[in-house]
């Protein structure tokens, strides 16, 4: 990002307001300062040249003091503003790459989600010292420093020509050192995507590895994944601080070199006291802000990666959509004409071409990695096809608005979304249910059992992704849900996976009712069970892709999971030390 990236306006509009203030007060700054430097000077010039006393500088006095007083309240109206514009940009940007990450489908989740959920937890907070301590500082060199030169090259033609030929300096060893701190921020950025990342798989295997007693042997992945971050985090300091160094160097020499200068012109009269004393005044004044926006880039260096990354993200082509209204899926069959997906290597689905007749059980079945979610993913609309087409009524998929088709269908994931709440918010959601309705889907899926038997009833809390409950009776809960959602499709996937035989028979039945109800039920099936319930069973298979076809849809080509650039991969069920 550059130090002042026109995206950043466009994607946080909280960040216009803000830059316009701190040009007014920047401006109003760079008066004051001037203002300033005028005033002591006409309180110490008159008072050694003439003799006068303290009595007869009196006003300048008081105005110096004014003018101490209102640079003081500009400084903390400035800090308070930019932590509140901060606050808001982050926000806006957050929720930008949030719906635009959601927009670009599944697979680029599958692919970018762990880094992009870093970045937005961890990695946007970084831009808080970007608009608190920088961008101001930019927006004074942009005020200050020019009219402060300007001025003292109207007091001492010497003293400015020295200040011109010595400023270029400080911006000059800013970009030398500010490219290497960039790198090591934009590294330091991707070392924190990568860790949490890894801790991410980490955290969520744990109940697994608890299970099989090995709960203890990624500490010392643990521990390395830590001092990695911290290796890179110090390295991004010691520039910064080095850097630092270098442009309180050059900014102290360059004042020194007007001082001493002002100082033999003094004692040779060839300039007056009065202008003396703000030339003076103001030759620190010109480099401060130059040294301030050196010293400020570096704790904004990490913001600006992140800023960097949420763009690139923001920038990222979003799949087209269409604009035609859905046909009613209660009244057409949905048509699949040789769709293929590129995976890696392969199609997966492979060619497949099928129907999904209305009101009855399709059973989508298949070995693991054939495209059966992929299919599923197709019909939602939340994948274009490679290759081949999805009908409705004539009409392509590809040409249907999106919102029209989700409002037809009811989808139950393995992993239902289950929010923290009471069971009742959480079934119920934004539904106007009777209690009869609700009682009689309860009843049918089994899940009034489970609501008897909670301590509150269907007041009972849970916790995010349904703490407090059971996988089966998780799943129960979604199926209740879709019964209550009078949609004509339902789409399940593996409903039974995990679930007792008692619990899996109770499933089958809510399908047969939905079926019953005359809805189109749509099934990930593995287990036979849900099969031999099924009206219509597709076989998904995938399909080797041929050289031809490899060079002309890239993303077939075969890939490798990537290793770990870190640190080494932790064997996670060796035994723990």
């Amino acid at each position: 990002m550059k130090p002042l990236d026109k995206r950043l306006l466009q994607y946080a509009s909280a960040a216009k307001k803000y830059i316009i203030f701190i040009a007014v007060v920047g401006s109003l700054s760079a008066v004051l300062v001037l203002a300033q430097a005028v005033s002591i000077s006409s309180v110490i010039s008159p008072v050694i040249t003439e003799g006068k006393t303290l009595q007869d500088v009196l006003p300048w006095f008081f105005t110096f003091l004014a003018i101490i007083l209102i640079r003081a309240g500009l400084t903390y109206l400035l800090k308070s503003r930019a932590h509140r514009a901060a606050n808001d940009a982050i926000i806006e940007l957050r929720e930008r790459v949030l719906d635009h990450a959601t927009k670009l489908g599944p697979r680029w989740l599958a692919q970018k989600g762990t880094d992009t959920i870093t970045l937005v937890t961890r990695g946007l907070d970084d831009l808080g010292p970007y608009f608190v301590s920088f961008l101001p500082q930019l927006l004074m060199v942009m005020t200050v420093t020019p009219i402060a030169l300007a001025v003292m090259l109207f007091y001492d033609f010497v003293s400015a020509l020295i200040a011109l030929f010595t400023i270029p300096l400080i911006p000059i060893f800013m970009i030398l050192v500010g490219r290497l701190t960039q790198e090591y921020s934009d590294q330091k950025l991707k070392t924190m995507e990568k860790l949490g990342s890894q801790l991410l798989d980490l955290i969520a295997g744990l109940a697994t590895l608890k299970a099989l007693g090995r709960e203890s042997a990624p500490n010392k992945h643990v521990h390395d994944l830590g001092q990695t971050h911290a290796r890179t985090t110090m390295q991004t300091l010691r520039v910064a601080f080095l850097s630092g160094a270098i442009l309180e160097f050059i900014a102290t020499l360059s004042v020194a070199l007007v001082a001493v200068e002002v100082g033999m012109r003094l004692v040779y009269g060839n300039i007056s006291l009065y202008a003396g004393l703000i030339v003076i005044m103001l030759a620190p004044e010109v480099y401060l802000p130059l040294r301030e926006v050196g010293k400020q880039f570096h704790n904004s260096a990490d913001g600006v990666a992140a800023a960097n990354a949420a763009f690139a993200i923001l920038e990222e082509p979003i799949p087209p959509s269409g604009s035609k209204p859905a046909p009613n899926l209660s009244e057409h069959p949905v048509h699949i004409e040789n769709l293929s997906v590129a995976a890696r290597g392969a199609w997966a689905p492979g060619n497949l071409t099928a129907t999904i007749p209305l009101r009855q059980i399709t059973a989508l079945t298949g070995p693991s990695g054939a495209g059966k979610t992929t299919t599923v993913m197709v019909l939602l609309g939340l994948l274009s096809p490679t290759r081949g087409n999805v009908f409705v009524d004539g009409t392509d998929l590809s040409d249907i608005d999106s919102a029209s088709w989700w409002s037809q269908q009811t989808w139950v994931p393995q992993s239902p979304a289950i929010l923290p709440g009471t069971v009742m918010e959480n079934v119920v959601q934004d539904l106007q249910v009777s209690p009869q309705h609700l009682h009689e889907a309860a009843a049918a899926t089994g899940f009034l059992e489970v609501v008897e038997n909670l301590s509150d009833g269907w007041d009972t809390l849970i916790g995010q992704g349904g703490v407090g409950l059971s996988v089966g009776q998780r799943q129960r809960l979604a199926l209740t849900r879709a019964l209550l959602r009078d949609t004509p499709w339902v789409i399940l996937d593996e409903p039974t996976a995990h679930l007792d035989a008692l619990t899996e028979a109770q499933v089958v039945e809510t399908m047969e009712r939905l079926r019953d109800m005359g809805r189109t039920v749509i099934v990930i099936a593995h287990r036979k069970a849900v099969t031999d319930a099924a009206d219509n069973v597709i076989e998904i298979s995938t399909s080797p892709a041929t050289p031809e076809e490899i060079e002309q849809f890239p993303q077939l080509a075969e890939t490798t999971v990537e290793e770990f650039a870190l640190t080494e991969q932790p064997k996670l069920l060796e035994e723990a030390q």
